[in-house]
């Protein structure tokens, strides 16, 4: 019933998306929604990237990258700086036809505020798959028609554990044997 209720009241292509964190996930997300499905992605992160190589927008504040998109997902890391970034004015600005989409952390949005939005209509729905107190998750959420909601599995998944572990392996014998790492570390 909540996933139909959704893609029943918004569809993605074309639309004006939001990403807050433009690391390597909401890199990926971004252009998946941009390739395919010709959605228009704007995005807010600690730095402005390279235009060179990200051909996106961006916004310095959150509110006015919300005010800006028809949704706003969530892809950043859980700093002093992100806690509750998406608060009453952010969801006030992405407004009642908003969708707010949190692959985050919980605790990036203002989670008592999202439900007083949700329920009043001041946005319109809500997918998540991670909340502020977890593994709790606010009764009122569970009762919503507008919102998704779904465990937090991210890369679980026997292919991408079992890359993973070659990942390793392969970045330890790098290291040991003063080779580059096949993978650095990427801050957003």
């Amino acid at each position: 019933m909540h996933s139909y209720f959704i893609l029943c009241l918004f569809q993605l292509r074309g639309k004006r998306i939001g990403i807050v964190g433009l690391g390597r996930i909401g890199l990926q997300v971004a252009k998946r929604l941009q390739q395919g499905f010709g959605c228009t992605v704007s995005y807010n992160s600690r730095k402005k990237k390279n235009p060179d190589q990200v051909p996106y927008p961006f916004y310095q504040d959150v509110r006015e990258l919300a005010a800006n998109s028809d949704a706003l997902i969530l892809c950043c890391g859980l700093t002093e700086q992100t806690r509750h970034a998406v608060d009453k004015e952010v969801l006030a600005a992405l407004g009642k036809a908003g969708v707010i989409v949190n692959v985050a952390r919980g605790a990036v949005v203002d989670e008592k505020e999202m439900v007083r939005c949700l329920v009043e209509g001041e946005i319109a729905g809500a997918g998540l798959d991670v909340f502020e107190d977890e593994p709790v998750v606010p009764k009122e959420l569970l009762e919503l028609d507008n919102v998704v909601l779904s465990p937090h599995s991210a890369v679980l998944t026997r292919e991408s554990m079992m890359e993973l572990a070659r990942l390793v392996v392969g970045n330890l014998e790098a290291f040991f044997s003063n080779e580059p790492l096949l993978s650095e570390y990427e801050d957003d």
